[in-house]
């Protein structure tokens, strides 16, 4: 007899589970022999247990991880919930909520035991020694690896807690936020510590991390909760595509940029690291390409296959006869169509999944031997490094020219793929709305992709280069970012452009659409978007940063550039998108009080500025201070000439500014007067005879 769909559809989703769990345990292993099966070179060795446990407690720990973060990633904007307008089962939503809290506890136990087989691990002690406990407490509070792993920990524990608080997908994306700082955290330790390029390396790795994690983590958990899915099976497997596809995009880009600063040259692709760089490469683009061509078949047949059924029910709604005809049209041959279609729908989605685990599967033994191999370019030797090098992690460039500021570039990952993202979905949506016969204007998306280059070149070209040792390149970086890109992207309006082209949702889940328009609508982002606050936000921010640790913070890690680059460009557009932008923001005020906030902080500029060229005492001279640079004027010299900027240069954009509020206060009149003049024509201009009539009441009072 056969089973009814929904017992046969849990039976095959336990089984798919095991299935995907028997081929995560079988890349562990392999991970587990490389690692396991000799002591660490050059410690004593600290047993059994230590040797085979953690790299047992590091694949548990990032498993558990994953689907975490997976969880909760569909929680908050994958899985429909009841109360939508679209019919939808919602039913896998709570599951998921579940889902995330067993995983997170999960991670935070794997991470307790990869603590403490950790120091084991580095130490060469076994376990249970009698200053083993003390040991232990010193490797967690004066080494900063075991003071890393005490803090994942610690935030995988209280990632346990938030999401049994977890009840709608705001809560879900705020827990899972505030997770990913554990990756960031992983990011820092490994081989990423000791890379010459440190910037470059952390950011790969995060966004490694970062991609694997939610490409896994979200296939684990929507294969664990697909038995609840129902009518929401299609919809679900489809938008999980879109995110599996970013994350591709993230693993095959930061792996390949990562191994690229493992090789010296393109010699050292024959030897065994380069040839399985080239395989990994390789076998990730093709797999990648079997993937989207699998995706392109199997997401309309899920759709398909929950289409069908609800056509059969409006066509019987409608009035449509359940007998005669057996053609094509007949609801009988649809409900057969339509009830084989949903029968297929399980199968179909557990073929992606086995794809999908053949990808991650493939790629990750790749993996797995690459990191036990020798990369061609050692690790540099302390006493080898330049002072340049000890203290900013990088070489001492040339002297800056004309052409060296053009040309100059090293990498800052997650701007420049945020940029190309952006320009990416930016062009997408401006498709979008003139397939549906909608325009947009041909100048705001030059100004967008002008404003993305521009942001890719200040962050990865020769400002960045050379603002890493000369406070004036800094101060002219701070400069295009606070004041030179925002101005472009407000004028490109992309919160305008991304609601009207982003499709809404009637199922109760919020997607990209509705995450934007939330926050754009939400408390805080009123409050730093009225234009008084905006501007002093604007202004003010620059003395806090320059004046205190935060400018240091930015200089010596990565996590505090990228804050700086995020805020300082984030400060800009809502300045200018107050007095002259074109998206949703806070009412704006008159334009008397908008030039008059311009040239209030044009004023606190040029103080910032003279603050700067007066100044005695050297920024950060732990940095500015100890580079040994050979060339160029003295490091406060250069910092006086840095505050020369701030208070010039950066007034020509502040110039432009005020032009283009005048140009618009004329315009604005203009469009006035000729509305007052159709209103004048229509009813004999009815507004001038009353006021004459007023004044001749006046005169006729007094007289």
């Amino acid at each position: 007899m056969p089973q009814p769909a929904p017992v046969a559809l849990a039976r095959l989703s336990r089984t798919g589970v095991v299935a995907g769990v028997v081929a995560a345990l079988g890349v562990g292993a392999s991970a587990l022999l490389f690692s396991g099966a000799a002591a660490p070179g050059g410690l004593v060795d600290p047993g059994a247990v230590v040797r085979w446990g953690y790299p047992a407690s590091r694949v548990l720990s990032e498993l558990a991880t994953a689907v975490t973060l997976g969880a909760l990633l569909l929680a908050a904007a994958v899985l429909p919930r009841t109360g939508g307008r679209a019919k939808a089962d919602g039913a896998a939503w709570p599951a998921t909520v579940v889902v995330a809290a067993f995983a997170s506890g999960a991670w935070a136990v794997a991470s307790v035991a990869h603590l403490v087989l950790s120091y084991g691990y580095v130490s060469g002690r076994p376990i249970g020694g009698p200053t083993f406990g003390s040991e232990l407490g010193l490797y967690v509070g004066q080494v900063s690896i075991g003071r890393t792993y005490l803090a994942v920990t610690v935030v995988a524990a209280l990632t346990c807690v938030l999401t049994l608080l977890v009840t709608g997908p705001r809560g879900a994306l705020l827990t899972g936020l505030f997770a990913t700082s554990a990756l960031v955290m992983q990011s820092t330790t490994g081989h990423a510590s000791g890379a010459s390029n440190h910037e470059l390396a952390v950011s790969s790795m995060f966004l490694h991390l970062m991609g694997a994690a939610l490409w896994i983590g979200a296939l684990a958990a929507l294969a664990l909760v697909a038995h609840r899915l129902g009518r929401d099976l299609g919809p679900s497997v489809a938008r999980y595509s879109a995110v599996a596809g970013w994350c591709f995009v993230a693993v095959g880009v930061s792996g390949a940029v990562n191994a690229a600063g493992r090789l010296g040259s393109l010699d050292d692709l024959g030897t065994t690291y380069g040839l399985l760089v080239v395989a990994k490469i390789a076998l990730l683009g093709m797999l990648g390409l079997l993937g989207w061509a699998h995706r392109r078949a199997v997401i309309p047949a899920l759709a398909g296959a929950h289409a069908a059924p609800r056509g059969r029910a409006t066509a019987a709604r409608a009035g449509t006869p359940a007998s005669g005809s057996s053609g094509a049209g007949s609801p009988r041959v649809n409900a057969r169509v339509g009830d084989g279609a949903s029968a297929r729908a399980p199968w179909l989605f557990w073929r992606l999944v086995l794809v999908e685990l053949a990808v991650m599967g493939a790629v990750s033994g790749v993996a797995v031997a690459l990191g036990s191999a020798e990369p061609p370019v050692p690790e540099v030797a302390s006493g080898d490094l330049t002072a340049a090098e000890i203290v900013t992690g990088h070489p001492l460039p040339p002297a800056p020219t004309a052409e060296l500021w053009l040309t100059a570039f090293r990498w800052d990952l997650i701007p420049a793929l945020g940029c190309l993202a952006g320009a990416i979905v930016y062009l997408r949506w401006v498709r979008r709305l003139r397939l549906r016969g909608d325009r947009w204007p041909v100048g705001r998306t030059l100004s967008w992709l002008a404003g993305m280059v521009l942001l890719a070149w200040t962050t990865s070209g020769g400002p960045a280069v050379y603002g890493h040792v000369l406070f004036s390149a800094h101060m002219l970086q701070h400069m295009v970012l606070v004041m030179i890109v925002p101005i472009l992207i407000a004028l490109s309006g992309p919160v305008t452009l991304g609601a009207r082209a982003l499709p809404a949702r009637t199922d109760g889940s919020r997607g990209p659409r509705e995450w934007l328009l939330g926050v754009v609508h939400s408390t805080w982002a009123g409050f730093f978007a009225n234009p008084i606050v905006a501007a002093v936000n604007f202004a003010g921010s620059m003395f806090v940063f320059y004046f205190s640790d935060a400018f240091e913070l930015a200089l010596t890690t990565y996590l505090g550039h990228i804050a700086m680059v995020a805020h300082f460009t984030l400060a800009g557009y809502l300045f200018v998108n107050a007095l002259v932008g074109i998206d949703p923001g806070p009412r704006r005020p008159g334009y008397p009080l908008r030039l008059l906030l311009l040239f209030a902080t044009m004023a606190f500029h040029a103080f910032f500025g003279l603050a700067i060229v007066s100044s005695e005492m050297l920024l950060v001279p732990e940095w500015f201070g100890l580079l040994g640079r050979p060339w160029g004027e003295s490091a406060l010299d250069d910092q006086r000439t840095g505050g020369a900027i701030a208070w010039g240069i950066s007034e020509l954009p502040m110039l432009a500014l005020a032009i283009a509020v005048a140009v618009s206060w004329t315009r604005d009149d203009e469009r006035t007067a000729r509305r007052r003049d159709r209103a004048a024509d229509r009813d004999g201009d009815a507004e001038l005879a009353e006021y004459n009539a007023m004044l001749e009441k006046i005169a006729r009072r007094d007289g």
